[in-house]
């Protein structure tokens, strides 16, 4: 039932050429037609609310929700779920505490947010190194998953095949950052959340219509078809080998809590309304759009359980990141006709472009920390050259990437994925909340914050079991597993609180005083915005 037949591998290639001529034909469409700083990094603000909100819940629907998250939910039913809750609880978050803040004091990239208080050359080109250990991780895991998603539905088995597709998506995605800019992978963001949505809604209510429209039916069939019954249905399953099963979920929550709402290439969507009004009403909406997905695919995961069974999904995949494609198979029955193979093409092309756009648009944050927070720090710099700047570091940035995605895809990459969330919940994080909250944070601080959480990652994380020690880890072979959680979030975070705040109080009350006064100076712009130029 989930091999995938010639039929359905046609229309999946016809898919893939399309969509990759359709979006490569809108990036040079909407793309910044001069060079001009405001149009290329925010596209002149003129997103409009659904639009942004599109692109940001984009942002949110990323690879680590379609494939990892679903294949938790096929293969630990409950745990699964809450992971997916726990990416909703994070737009809350950026929502509620930072969306605002970071609209009055971010322009262009997260060093301008951090700068408008702490300014100094050693704040923006910490903040752009930190940003590039955050994104480059994820984009590794998403282009490689590109390889991995066309081998697995167009059936290539050669690795060389492999690879010219991990090289050729690379080149979309930096052809995508450096011609679109802004207004470019933002429609990019959209026409992917759409398509991946609408496709996900027919599949799901296939599969509830074979369960006879009962949500119970369909969690109880799939508690019978992991072989754990009811246990699928209870907390624990995720981590059950591990030591500490309670600890690791909730270190795994608070990283995807705190890391999801604060990695570059979302914040940086705050810069593109055009008022606070707007920002909250972009917020809304992709809140509404990320919760309807969340619904979808826990639908569509422990319907892959209950059609196939967890050695099917198991066997596809160990880590279940196949399990969206393979639920989406099932729902169709044994043979697809033509209308549903040409549906089923419609889902494989909304996950390609999903990993597409998701690594667009971390490129694009990449690319703009480096030439506006670097490059074209120095002073005289034309805008001119600044764009020019701006695209050749899309360019210097997607080589990399490209080349660790071609030596890294025959390893398990879940490690990389987690470095990316933990350092955006143990070094971003702290430095906005103390940044945009604290009257007498120092310079000295963020420096500590940033480097101090990035370092605690780095380090613990040599020591969990997603880098050896386990079959599934990145070196089976080899076993230095010392940390006893699956994720750093529970110690690092922590630890980039503790390093900011050591790092301002050893500022001394001079320093943490003219902090204060500077603060009480531009405390109604980071709270409240500029004041509304009155009507005449």
């Amino acid at each position: 039932m989930t091999d995938f037949d010639g039929s359905a591998q046609s229309w999946s290639l016809v898919a893939f050429s399309s969509v990759v001529a359709l979006t490569l034909m809108l990036c040079v469409l909407t793309g910044p037609d001069r060079d001009d700083l405001d149009e290329f990094y925010t596209g002149y603000r003129s997103l409009s609310p659904l639009r942004n909100g599109l692109a940001i819940a984009g942002d949110y629907i990323s690879a680590a929700t379609v494939l990892t998250i679903g294949g938790v939910i096929a293969l630990c039913g409950y745990d699964g779920v809450v992971l997916a809750l726990s990416t909703l609880l994070s737009l809350l978050l950026l929502m509620v505490l930072l969306a605002e803040p970071l609209h009055h004091t971010g322009r262009f990239t997260m060093a301008d947010a951090l700068g408008r208080r702490l300014p100094g050359r050693a704040v923006r080109i910490t903040a752009c190194v930190v940003t590039l250990a955050s994104l480059v991780p994820m984009m590794v895991v998403q282009l490689a998953g590109v390889g991995q998603l066309l081998a697995y539905v167009l059936g290539f088995s050669d690795s060389a095949m492999r690879t010219g597709c991990i090289v050729g998506a690379g080149t979309l995605m930096i052809s995508y950052a450096a011609i679109g800019g802004m207004r470019g992978t933002a429609l990019i963001q959209i026409l992917k959340t759409v398509i991946l949505l609408g496709s996900g809604l027919v599949v799901a209510g296939l599969i509830l219509h074979t369960f006879g429209w009962s949500p119970r039916t369909l969690f109880q069939a799939a508690a019978h078809g992991s072989g754990a019954e009811q246990n699928f249905l209870r907390y624990g399953l995720q981590f059950a080998d591990g030591p500490h099963r309670g600890l690791d979920m909730v270190s795994t929550q608070c990283a995807i809590v705190l890391g999801g709402a604060c990695l570059p290439h979302v914040t940086m969507r705050m810069y593109t309304a055009g008022s606070a009004p707007q920002v909250r009403r972009a917020m809304s909406w992709a809140i509404s759009t990320v919760t309807l997905f969340i619904a979808v695919i826990t639908v569509i995961g422990v319907g892959a359980t209950a059609l196939i069974g967890r050695a099917g999904v198991a066997g596809a995949d160990p880590r279940g990141n196949t399990a969206y494609l393979l639920g989406s198979r099932a729902a169709f029955g044994m043979h697809l006709s033509r209308p549903e193979s040409l549906l089923f093409a419609t889902v494989t092309t909304a996950i390609f472009l999903t990993l597409l756009a998701s690594v667009a648009s971390m490129t694009l944050a990449c690319a703009n920390s480096l030439a506006h927070d670097i490059a074209a720090a120095r002073p005289n710099v034309s805008p001119l050259r600044e764009m020019a700047l701006a695209r050749l570091a899309a360019l210097a940035v997607g080589v990399p990437v490209i080349l660790l995605a071609v030596v890294a895809q025959h390893r398990s990459l879940q490690p990389l994925a987690t470095v990316s969330f933990c350092l955006g919940a143990s070094a971003i994080a702290p430095a906005l909340v103390y940044s945009l909250f604290w009257r007498r944070f120092t310079r000295a601080g963020l420096l500590c914050t940033l480097i101090g959480g990035s370092v605690s990652v780095l380090v613990l994380m040599t020591g969990t079991n997603l880098v050896s020690g386990s079959p599934g880890s990145a070196f089976p072979e080899v076993d230095f597993n010392w940390f006893p959680f699956t994720t750093t979030a529970l110690v690092s975070v922590p630890a980039g609180f503790l390093c900011g705040l050591l790092g301002t109080v050893l500022s001394g009350r001079r320093a943490t005083a003219r902090e204060r006064d500077r603060y009480a100076a531009i405390e109604a712009v980071l709270l409240a915005g500029p004041p509304s130029p009155r009507s005449r």
